[in-house]
């Protein structure tokens, strides 16, 4: 009988040993354990210190760490660094050591946004058209990334028609825009050549298009002969001697 109340005294008494234990030990453990936010922290803050400066607003945010993670106290700052580039897209992976006594590294994936006034469609367009002032109108928008392929101001739509068609309220990205053909092939082209002060023109037929500064195929009406020369305007292709 005794014995079987001694039993039912330890069962009874053994969960509060086990968390009297950990309240001892829990502090010790927090103390002696690197804190996660501050790794997050250092990740975001290295972002942060590479975007470029302007009138953006930049938005940087590391994801959660998994809170199994146990890493030893850091005793020295951290250290980040970008392991993998030199310039940051809407997601970019930032390493976070410790160089102290207890070296360690953990890898935090961060993402970037950026608040930007960008030049948005009133109204859909068809490809190649040429987009006007009235065609755009600038609206703030938070955007993923550092948003420098974003077109901001209206200058950069002089020259040039959409790649593609695009619906109403598509902001618009340098990679929608291509700069307009100026020479088309079968088109008629005069041919400049110059060496030293003497210039030499010819008539000639483009072969291939192209736009201001790309390089095109022309045969000279007169020779015959396919010579190949940069696009000058939209008449005028110069090669060289």
């Amino acid at each position: 009988m005794k014995r079987q109340r001694l039993q039912l005294a330890v069962k009874r008494t053994a969960p509060l040993l086990i968390f009297a234990f950990f309240m001892t030990v829990a502090p010790w453990v927090s103390a002696s354990t690197q804190p996660l936010p501050a790794i997050q922290a250092a990740a975001e803050e290295f972002v942060r210190a590479h975007l470029p400066d302007g009138s953006a607003k930049h938005f940087v945010t590391a994801s959660d760490l998994d809170p199994r993670l146990r890493l030893h106290m850091c005793k020295v700052p951290l250290e980040a660094f970008a392991p993998h580039t030199n310039s940051f897209a809407a997601r970019v992976t930032i390493g976070v050591r410790c160089p102290g006594d207890a070296p360690w590294t953990v890898y935090v994936p961060v993402a970037i946004e950026t608040e930007v006034s960008v030049l948005v469609l009133r109204r859909a367009l068809a490809r190649r058209a040429r987009v006007t002032l009235a065609d755009v109108e600038p609206q703030v928008r938070r955007l993923p990334g550092t948003a420098a392929n974003f077109i901001t101001d209206t200058a950069s739509l002089q020259g040039h028609r959409l790649r593609r068609a695009l619906p109403a309220g598509s902001a618009l990205t340098a990679d929608t825009l291509a700069p307009d053909i100026l020479v088309r092939r079968g088109q008629q082209v005069t041919l400049i050549a110059q060496s030293g002060g003497v210039e030499i023109r010819a008539r000639g037929q483009a072969l291939t298009e192209g736009a201001a500064h790309d390089r095109v195929r022309v045969q000279n009406v007169s020779s015959l002969k396919v010579v190949e020369g940069v696009v000058e305007s939209d008449s005028v292709v110069r090669v060289g001697l």
